[in-house]
């Protein structure tokens, strides 16, 4: 009788455990910020309920373009999912459906980049919650050469950002976006 208490009291530890673990990492595109446009790389899921034809997965082309049937090609670039939303329903509105419901959500984001003194630079794909920390750890960590404490981002949103000193730097919990880019630079001795 011991032994099937202990099992049990163990049991919805571990489940409490596993519960308030994973509802830290469900983090959702709402997290990221409302205003999150859509950029280059974006694939997006667009649903009209009750009318599956005009179901879409799509991923933003070079033009910030997508094609939707009835409406031909959409330019989302710069959106943020509630506009592209109320565009796609104020088209259809305009002689196809009489109240569509549309439901827009981001599938895939664009990827982030890591380069500088980390072991495998390069871009990954980014989920909502990443952090300088997570994204230095998906590149594989610091190298020897690395100055941990001179982390700097460039931001993806400031299309005019191409120098030097457009950088910010960054704390390893500061979090990233999509298409940010981070450097970690080189310390001298």
């Amino acid at each position: 009788m011991m032994n099937k208490h202990y099992f049990l009291l163990n049991f919805y530890r571990y489940l409490f455990c596993v519960i308030l673990a994973s509802s830290s990492l469900l983090v959702t595109a709402d997290d990221l910020s409302p205003a999150y446009s859509l950029g280059y790389g974006d694939a997006v899921s667009i649903k009209v309920y009750g009318e599956d034809d005009l179901s879409v997965e799509s991923q933003l082309n070079d033009l910030g373009v997508i094609t939707f049937p009835f409406l031909g090609e959409i330019e989302i670039l710069g959106l943020t999912v509630t506009e592209v939303q109320d565009k796609i329903a104020e088209g259809l509105r305009d002689g196809y459906l009489v109240n569509p419901k549309v439901s827009v959500s981001v599938t895939q984001y664009r990827r982030f980049y890591v380069n500088g003194e980390v072991k495998q630079p390069g871009g990954f794909a980014f989920l909502p919650g990443m952090t300088v920390r997570k994204a230095i750890s998906l590149a594989g960590g610091f190298t020897a050469r690395a100055a941990q404490n001179k982390i700097d981002m460039i931001s993806d949103t400031n299309d005019n950002a191409q120098t030097e000193n457009e950088y910010q730097r960054v704390e390893l919990s500061t979090p990233v976006k999509p298409g940010d880019v981070i450097t970690v630079r080189k310390r001298f001795f």
